[in-house]
């Protein structure tokens, strides 16, 4: 299954924005890009396409999706009625992968990712290993029998610990490990920062 597998600090660098948890401490220490003339790249004013192709990115790369894929959701969004950004947003929130982030059942997305390909998921009783799934009102996640026997929902609370920060349209009992989709995500679910606007531009170029 493709998936980018490239340094998720270095990409948090690029961006500017933490992609990943463990990308913040590394932002502190050195903000700048990668490579020998990072720190010249952020010199200057940026045009309005270099805006437009960083949200991009940032965004591609925070839900770790592929150009392709996050391409075709582009597409979709612009054809569905409403915003075409909040559309955009919405379709991302709704992936399994980031479902399971939500709860708070993974401490990233990428981790997420990585405990959906590998089958610790049922979906309304049936085993799931594609992370793009996309969730609907009524879903039910569950950890299957044998999965919650490994190390690492045995240490949940120390692997990916409770927040209490679990968003509004999920129903999370970390005791029986399920999550219920009891409402479909609004724009408000996903990060404040990131100006979908500018991704729209960059698609209608």
């Amino acid at each position: 299954m493709a998936r980018n597998t490239g340094s998720i600090v270095k990409m948090s660098r690029r961006e500017g924005y933490a992609l990943h948890p463990k990308a913040h401490k590394a932002l502190v220490k050195r903000s700048t890009p990668p490579g020998p003339h990072g720190a010249s790249r952020r010199m200057g004013k940026s045009s309005q396409y270099s805006l437009q192709l960083r949200e991009k990115q940032k965004v591609k790369r925070l839900y770790g999706l592929l150009e392709k894929q996050f391409s075709n959701l582009m597409k979709e969004a612009t054809k569905a009625s409403g915003q075409s950004g909040e559309t955009l947003l919405r379709l991302l929130e709704q992936r399994a992968d980031n479902v399971v982030y939500r709860s708070g059942l993974a401490p990233s997305r990428r981790a997420a990712r990585q405990l959906v390909t590998h089958g610790h998921f049922l979906l309304n009783g049936r085993r799931i290993d594609i992370p793009s799934l996309r969730v609907s009102i009524g879903d039910v996640f569950t950890v299957r029998d044998h999965s919650k026997q490994s190390e690492y929902f045995k240490k949940l609370d120390e692997t990916s610990p409770a927040t209490g920060d679990v968003q509004s349209w999920l129903k999370v009992d970390r005791k029986k490990l399920s999550i219920t989709i009891s409402a479909l995500p609004e724009r408000e679910h996903a990060e404040v920062d990131i100006n979908e606007q500018l991704i729209v531009e960059y698609y209608s170029r």
